[in-house]
């Protein structure tokens, strides 16, 4: 058994994505499933596939807006 996350394209920018989930949420929704099941990406209806790895994330305030002091 595997679990995938079906990739969506949803904007072109990061603020275009509305009501993504938070991390909280994402670890509460993981947390029932075996934790040695393979977690890989579903891109374009099952036409490609990749995966999760350490690499896989990037922490940015990209789209966010800038405080100004």
């Amino acid at each position: 058994m595997r679990l995938f996350i079906e990739g969506r394209r949803q904007g072109y920018a990061p603020e275009q994505i509305k009501g993504t989930m938070t991390v909280g949420e994402l670890i509460a929704y993981l947390s029932d499933f075996n934790e040695d099941m393979p977690v890989m990406l579903k891109n374009d209806n099952g036409y490609t596939y990749g995966s999760i790895t350490y690499e896989s994330f990037e922490e940015s305030d990209e789209g966010e807006d800038e405080e100004v002091a």
